[in-house]
């Protein structure tokens, strides 16, 4: 083979592909090795909104825009404000991360930023082929999403989809120290979905309708979701949107790792690295990325036991559980969130707890569609 164009190309600029390529550039053991990040977009605008909980410093600490110690739950029957103890619920807006990021590996000679969609990676000749150029390496690190996920008769799969606004309000509503995780007071009809708000001060807040549902809905449907819960339960007469975002993330059981090979890792939502049951995936991203930088230096393949079976099981029956009973969602979540503490919730989404921990959670959850799923996985 040709000496190839460069060492690794990581194909997506997103939060992925950044995190992986800011800890190869931290990192001596890969200095002097040219990597390429080829994405199609600029990355400048602010697209998401990534929030996590830690109950330590952490790497991008100094990218929080807010931080919060305690949590709200609502649903049509219970309120309960958690308080999150040594944890904090942290936000992030993604252009200040991408800004950030790009800023430290432009200071790299290792990095080159290329502006192309790849549309293919051929792992017989190491190449990466896109609409502009074509680009080889030694290994590819891809977070391209394809739609193999949605061709599996096996596999379970909601979307997390939503809309939210950053709104003003002249009246003070919001109460900056405490977030809404999730209030089901207001749902599209037998569904799972809720709203979710990150208070900013009490004249501003990021209000976002979220369904975890196995179909999509229209655009005007989050727009009448959002007004309709400003008006009637927030009781607002007024207000500004002076930002807007929406998303949609595959909440799936998908075995995506079984795309990863030699020469490709898949990365990001593309390598299922989105947190199936929750759609979280800041953190865990970041452990994955330590993960393969633990294995490329112990002379593994980058993808080596990046995945836990036990808790991509748990995912993968409560996936199954909202699949065929949407409207279970409320319910399940109210057990969740009023039966367990706060520290073991985390823990059990960071996939930290043990076994009879796991167990004891389950059992707060249990309803008989867990039976049925239990079997139709097995």
């Amino acid at each position: 083979m040709l000496e190839p164009d460069y060492y690794y190309v990581i194909v997506g600029g997103g939060l992925a592909g950044l995190q992986l390529a800011s800890c190869f550039s931290n990192d001596v053991f890969f200095k002097g090795k040219k990597i390429a990040i080829i994405e199609p977009t600029e990355k400048i605008e602010n697209d998401k909104t990534w929030c996590f909980w830690q109950n330590t410093s952490g790497k991008w600490d100094h990218l929080i825009s807010k931080s919060w110690k305690k949590a709200s739950f609502f649903s049509s029957e219970t309120e309960k404000i958690l308080d999150l103890g040594d944890y904090s619920y942290n936000m992030i807006r993604s252009s200040d991360f991408y800004q950030n990021v790009k800023s430290e590996l432009e200071a790299s000679e290792d990095f080159v930023f290329i502006k192309d969609r790849i549309e293919k990676v051929d792992p017989v000749t190491r190449t990466a082929i896109g609409k502009k150029n074509n680009y080889t390496a030694t290994h590819f690190f891809d977070s391209r999403v394809t739609d193999d996920y949605q061709e599996d008769p096996k596999t379970s799969i909601l979307y997390q989809h939503f809309k939210g606004w950053v709104i003003e309000t002249k009246d003070t509503v919001f109460v900056p120290e405490t977030f809404t995780m999730m209030d089901f007071r207001l749902k599209y009809k037998d569904s799972t979905s809720f709203t979710y708000i990150l208070p900013l001060t009490k004249n501003k807040a990021l209000v976002e309708f979220t369904f975890f549902t196995p179909y999509l809905t229209d655009d005007n449907v989050y727009d009448e979701m959002l007004g309709k819960y400003l008006r009637e339960i927030l009781k607002l007469k007024s207000w500004k949107v002076t930002e807007t975002e929406s998303g949609l993330i595959p909440m799936t059981d998908y075995p995506f790792h079984k795309n990863n090979s030699a020469y490709i890792t898949k990365i990001g939502t593309g390598g299922g690295w989105v947190k199936a049951s929750s759609g979280y995936s800041f953190k865990n991203t970041e452990r994955k990325v330590e993960k393969i930088i633990e294995n490329i230096k112990r002379g593994l393949l980058p993808s080596e036991d990046l995945f836990n079976k036990n808790f991509a099981r748990y995912d993968a029956i409560f996936l199954d559980v909202l699949s065929h009973r949407n409207d279970l969602g409320e319910q399940l979540f109210t057990k969740f969130y009023t039966k367990n503490a706060i520290e073991d919730i985390f823990r059990f989404l960071d996939e930290e707890t043990s076994f009879s921990e796991n167990l004891k959670i389950m059992l707060s959850l249990y309803h008989p569609e867990f039976i049925k799923s239990f079997f139709r996985k097995l």
